[in-house]
């Protein structure tokens, strides 16, 4: 499977690492939810191969935040996503957040598993693990733990 985030923040573009900012939440998640057997840290971003999952973002350029970047962004960066989902196959699309896919294919879109595929494979929408998204930490893991759910299926 493979995690796909909006875009990097400015922390993680400085140190090199995804999900390198201090409130985010994707490395507690990713382990409570079961997808790792411990908690793994920013720079050990490259040890998720080992347990089967890619990480990558629709926009590569980092900002701040999601309203710094602009919506035309959105879409080449999706375009750019496919090639990868071709020749690596993943199982699962997961999208960290939903701005990036939303913004890409427009219309409204849902937390969960998406009626929709990308190049034939199922694609699943998470809250962002983002500090700055306002819903409750026990909400956004639910995503997770349905998301691993699906996939022990």
């Amino acid at each position: 499977m493979i995690f796909v985030g909006l875009n990097p923040s400015l922390k993680s573009a400085e140190v090199g690492h995804y999900y390198a900012g201090r409130g985010n939440q994707f490395w507690p998640f990713l382990h409570k939810a079961g997808f790792t057997d411990r908690q793994l840290t920013p720079d050990e971003d490259t040890t998720v191969l080992d347990y089967g999952i890619g990480l990558t973002d629709v926009v590569k350029r980092p900002t701040r935040g999601v309203n710094d970047l602009a919506k035309r962004e959105f879409s080449p960066g999706l375009d750019g996503l496919r090639p990868k989902l071709i020749e690596y196959r993943p199982g699962t699309v997961a999208f960290n957040g939903k701005s990036g896919y939303q913004s890409a294919i427009g219309g409204r879109i849902d937390y969960g598993l998406q009626s929709d595929d990308l190049e034939g494979i199922p694609v699943f929408v998470c809250p962002s693990t983002s500090g700055a998204l306002p819903i409750p930490q026990d909400r956004k893991l639910s995503y997770f733990k349905t998301l691993r759910e699906i996939l022990d299926r």
